[in-house]
């Protein structure tokens, strides 16, 4: 079983491993101690909390939008750049950077500017997973 130390799941979670720890302490995350005496956060575990703390399955607010697409990542814009038909816009979200090119049209009609907060969507039939050692 995969098992993640307290600083591994903070990175993974984008928080501090005090934060994770908080967590443990009040049983709000499950942990058990290693052979060393280590907390160390079940794999299984973590993506439960992750999925519950996503809110994935919450019924949608009233007005809220319904959408097909389920990656969602929620930032703020930090650069954009239009040149005559075309726009480059990059949000930071978390520890995430994510680029998108629109139309300068749509740019200019959702007010995208530097420090605005916005909502990446992403939608694709092609995404490449990776891992850095399946041992």
């Amino acid at each position: 079983m995969t098992t993640f130390r307290i600083s591994e799941a903070a990175a993974l979670l984008g928080v501090s491993a005090d934060t994770v720890r908080r967590w443990v302490d009040v049983g709000r995350l499950p942990a058990e101690r290693d052979e060393h005496g280590h907390r160390r956060v079940p794999g299984a575990e973590l993506a439960a909390f992750v999925r519950d703390q996503a809110g994935g399955g919450a019924a949608p607010e009233p007005g809220e939008r319904f959408s097909s697409a389920r990656n969602r990542l929620r930032g703020i814009v930090t650069e954009v750049v239009r040149d005559g038909v075309m726009a480059q816009v990059e949000i930071q979200a978390g520890p995430f950077r994510l680029v998108s090119l629109m139309s300068r049209e749509a740019a200019d009609e959702l007010g995208l500017r530097v420090g605005v907060v916005a909502e990446a969507v992403v939608k694709s039939t092609n995404v490449v997973v990776e891992v850095s050692d399946p041992g």
